[in-house]
């Protein structure tokens, strides 16, 4: 059963991903926090979203835009540094309080609060824009830059912001999708330096099997969303993906994840 979920979980996220730039790393995160502590959940994750870039890397790279990768990527590698580190510090705070549902204790930590906070922040751009203005600020290459760095590199929810900038830097569909990719890779690698020196990743020495399945599932998804690029709207998936999103972030926030 756990292959399953893990399984189904990063196929549907990784067709999602090809085409709206997010929604593998958002699904994915809750699903691993059941089997590993959220940080290391967090690393999980970025193992495997890191395997899929590499992979999506090899089949659009030739049409990255080249001037939208120098402006946004450099300001977004940089902050994700300073997210990855601010994952340390939340990770070290104690828990936050504590409830009864029947006879099971449910614990609050900063850190699924935060990060719940930041899945329920990201929905309501995509469902709810006019509820938080970014249309004024959205042309600031270097600003989306920062933001979805440094979001990236707390929660590895950079996806959002990027694609809400990108989306106004006059891209074509395959220009927006390869440099949406390249910025995500350079993002994972960075964060996952930082994860590695900063975090206890031994827990996964013991479930490379689920690392691997993961992996290979979202190499298979990566496959068919490239033969669905044609077929289907942007706009219609990132709908999908945020309201899973919204539904996410309450349960991390009340610690039902």
């Amino acid at each position: 059963m756990d292959y399953a979920i893990i399984a189904l979980t990063v196929l549907f996220g990784a067709v999602l991903t090809f085409f709206s730039g997010f929604g593998l790393g958002t699904l994915m995160l809750p699903v691993f926090s059941l089997f590993f502590p959220l940080p290391i959940a967090v690393g999980a994750t970025a193992i495997v979203h890191l395997s899929n870039n590499l992979f999506k890397f090899g089949m659009v790279y030739k049409h990255i835009h080249k001037t939208t990768l120098l402006s946004f990527g450099f300001p977004a590698v940089l902050a994700s540094l300073l997210g990855a580190f601010t994952l340390k510090y939340l990770a070290e705070l104690p828990i936050a309080g504590t409830y009864l549902i029947g006879e099971s204790v449910i614990e609050l930590s900063y850190l699924k609060i935060v990060i719940g906070t930041l899945m329920i922040f990201f929905s309501l751009i995509e469902l709810v824009p006019q509820l938080i203005p970014l249309g004024s600020i959205k042309k600031n290459i270097v600003l989306g830059g920062l933001l979805s760095g440094f979001f990236g590199g707390i929660s590895g929810h950079q996806g959002a912001f990027r694609s809400a900038f990108l989306s106004k830097a006059d891209l074509t569909k395959e220009e927006f999708i390869a440099t949406s990719n390249s910025i995500a890779l350079l993002i994972d690698l960075f964060r996952l330096i930082v994860y590695y020196e900063t975090f206890n990743f031994s827990a996964l020495t013991y479930q490379t099997d689920l690392l691997a399945v993961g992996i290979v599932c979202a190499f298979i998804g990566t496959y068919f969303g490239k033969k669905l690029l044609n077929k289907v709207t942007m706009s219609g998936i990132q709908k999908v993906v945020a309201y899973c999103l919204l539904l996410l972030g309450v349960l991390f926030i009340v610690g039902l994840v």
